[in-house]
């Protein structure tokens, strides 16, 4: 199947792209630049794995986001929270609905390249903070993206039922190198090691039974997962 790719540059996108690569003939990677902290850190290697995959690769300027959303994710928010990442305070790092409008222009591109499925790598560990990454959202989603297009553009979620961990470990067996991979949402000189993206980051290479090449400002212990109440 022609597919799209939507990679960031952090973990599991990235992954997400090998993995396609093997199953899929990609036609495009394509990267949002929204104004997040991080953005600046994650963009250059989405860039750099589709040089090295030979794919082409596009970068959609989102700045409205960052002008009138509320989100301390973005570089107009707040402090980055530390702890773990199913912690509540996380919620402050949500885009409100970023996936639904990434996803639409994703659509549009892909039906006007000639694709048939468009890939996005939200994963199980994403389902306690972002709603616009549970699998209920998916559905309607991909309902609506093969409804409104000619091609009935395909909504392909491989992970969906993976968590940060088994993305780890399947990124090792494609040789995903992840040192040239960005999590960090504070979008510092290097990992902070305590936001809820590093924490996840540190916890999935533990549970893969993989080396982290990852440089950490601090290894400090890491946080309880939150009780769910």
């Amino acid at each position: 199947m022609k597919v799209v790719v939507l990679c960031s540059g952090g973990m599991d996108s990235v992954t997400a792209f090998y993995r396609a690569r093997r199953e899929h003939d990609v036609v495009a990677s394509l990267s949002f630049d929204y104004g997040s902290k991080h953005n600046p850190r994650e963009l250059p290697f989405a860039a750099e794995h589709a040089a090295k995959l030979g794919v082409r690769h596009e970068v959609v300027v989102l700045d409205f986001m960052n002008r009138l959303f509320a989100s301390d994710l973005l570089a107009s928010g707040g402090k980055i929270p530390d702890g773990h990442y199913e912690a509540a305070n996380m919620k402050q790092t949500v885009v409100p609905f970023r996936n639904a409008i990434m996803l639409s222009v994703a659509t549009g591109f892909a039906e006007s390249v000639g694709a048939e499925g468009l890939v996005i790598a939200a994963h199980g560990g994403d389902h306690a903070i972002y709603p616009d990454c549970r699998e209920e959202f998916m559905q309607a989603m991909g309902d609506a993206m093969r409804l409104g297009t000619y091609e009935g553009i395909k909504l392909l979620r491989p992970f969906i039922a993976m968590n940060k961990g088994q993305i780890a470990a399947e990124g090792v067996r494609l040789g995903v190198d992840y040192a040239r991979t960005w999590s960090c949402y504070k979008g510092g000189a290097i990992h902070c090691g305590t936001c809820g993206t590093c924490v996840e980051r540190r916890e999935a290479f533990i549970e893969a039974g993989v080396t982290d090449p990852t440089e950490y400002a601090s290894h400090a212990p890491l946080p309880s997962k939150p009780t769910q109440g």
